[in-house]
């Protein structure tokens, strides 16, 4: 009677899924700095995520994130000089996203919490050697999916390193393995 009993609760609290549990996504982007300086600014964003979904409008995942920028300052001419920092962002962080609905076009609000490798220099140091740090960061994010397809506005906070912020908002334009419909 108690076998019964269980899997009549286990029963009636499964979702009917539309979507394949498992999923990995592949994404490229640009970053750019959060605040401070002028110029050119800008670089490349490289990330993978293994996700899990726990039903149709909740995904569990590990977000592992390389994001190179550089910040070339200018002079009073217009023309850029050898001023600027070079930063670079290693992040490992605990995501979850929420989707709207289960339609073929998806959007969703989502974040990431973690670790942040931080290392950044001075271009006009002399010093030659970089600063370093691991901090803990998060990120907030929105985006959609169509299809396989996937992209998304990520805004990282993943603090200092040499007195020089590493946060950096990063767009993202990617696919992904998996997670398809049934």
């Amino acid at each position: 009677m108690s076998a019964l009993a269980i899997c009549a609760v286990v029963c009636a609290t499964a979702q009917e899924t539309t979507f394949k549990p498992f999923k990995v996504d592949l994404a490229f982007g640009y970053a750019t700095p959060m605040g401070g300086g002028e110029g050119a600014k800008g670089g490349a964003i490289l990330a993978v995520e293994p996700k899990y979904a726990l039903n149709d409008n909740i995904t569990l995942g590990l977000r592992m994130e390389l994001a190179v920028l550089v910040r070339l300052e200018r002079d009073a001419a217009g023309n850029y000089t050898e001023e600027g920092d070079v930063k670079a962002s290693s992040s490992y962080l605990a995501t979850a996203d929420y989707y709207f609905n289960t339609n073929s076009f998806r959007p969703f609000i989502g974040a990431g919490v973690g670790v942040f490798g931080n290392a950044s220099t001075d271009l006009s140091s002399t010093s030659g050697e970089p600063a370093t740090s691991t901090q803990f960061g998060f990120a907030p994010r929105a985006g959609f999916e169509a299809g396989h397809f996937r992209t998304a506005l990520e805004s990282n906070f993943a603090g200092k390193s040499g007195g020089l912020s590493n946060n950096y908002l990063g767009i993202k334009l990617g696919f992904f393995f998996g997670g398809g419909r049934y």
